[in-house]
């Protein structure tokens, strides 16, 4: 079953409701959201009400609450240490978050490993294992998924080793697991149009099983470059058959596929691409 969808907006007014309205106007069968600002720490109060009613209207439209996902802010870093205060930080924070999700009731978060800042890969994977024990201590039900990440500055999880390390460090494997972005693997270096191979390696190096997630996103760079800079789908060095080929792969059947990519001027081209998605052709006058 193709399970599809965009980032979508979590206001203070209106919450799951309202991003659950957008997706529905996309045509999307499951969403992504913040549940607050990625950037900062201003967080409004969870609403029941309000998530009580978005729960039931999914239900009337067959959207899964299981499928639906939410980003960690950016501004958690749990692979640098080197200030305790930030560090803390970064780990109650993620806390909190968590505590919000099973509030909605939503059961994958995606993280960004973090960024070792100079500390190196091996001290950054360290630190990063030792907060996710730490987190996991709380018995939550939600699942953090780790990003693959492109390989930009000092970030850490750009390759399968690095997450493999991960993993292995957390102690409570069923509170841990994986969402591939297509940009990131593409500018991390792997190749997207034998994405069968690198399905291959994934599942060798770590199990396909843990895979929950799958961020998709053209990219405007060269395969290898380090960049993470997204592009709109057959608009980027990846493809429009490519990425196809990624969201009908009979391994990654069932699992959300999430879009990313950026609006064009003022406008959120979820629509339309999960349109092109949907019947497989390409739009040539999206942009």
């Amino acid at each position: 079953m193709l399970i599809i969808g965009s980032h979508v907006n979590f206001s203070n007014s209106d919450q799951l409701l309202g991003a659950l309205n957008q997706a529905l106007s996309y045509d999307a069968n499951t969403f992504m959201f913040y549940t607050g600002a990625p950037q900062n720490t201003l967080r409004s109060k969870i609403d029941d009400g309000t998530t009580s009613k978005a729960l039931e209207k999914m239900k009337e439209n067959n959207i899964d609450i299981s499928n639906v996902i939410v980003h960690a802010p950016y501004i958690i870093n749990l692979a640098n240490n080197k200030e305790e205060s930030k560090y803390d930080f970064s780990i109650n924070f993620l806390k909190q978050e968590i505590k919000r999700c099973e509030q909605i009731g939503i059961k994958y978060l995606v993280l960004h490993p973090g960024s070792h800042v100079g500390l190196g890969v091996d001290e950054g994977i360290s630190n990063i294992i030792f907060a996710l024990n730490k987190v996991n201590e709380s018995n939550s039900s939600v699942v953090i998924l780790l990003e693959t990440m492109a390989g930009k500055g000092s970030e850490v999880g750009t390759n399968f080793d690095e997450i493999k390390r991960i993993i292995d460090g957390v102690k409570d494997k069923t509170k841990i697991g994986v969402c591939l972005d297509t940009c990131h693997l593409n500018d991390a270096g792997y190749d997207i149009s034998e994405f069968d191979k690198v399905l291959d390696e994934f599942d060798k190096k770590i199990g396909l099983s843990y895979v929950h997630c799958v961020h998709i996103n053209d990219s405007k760079n060269i395969r290898g470059a380090h960049k993470d800079r997204h592009e709109n789908l057959g608009y980027g060095t990846i493809g429009f058959d490519n990425l196809i080929n990624v969201i009908y792969n009979d391994r990654l059947d069932n699992i959300p596929k999430i879009l990313e990519t950026p609006w064009i001027g003022e406008y959120p081209p979820y629509k339309e691409e999960i349109e092109m998605i949907r019947t497989k052709t390409f739009n040539g006058n999206l942009k």
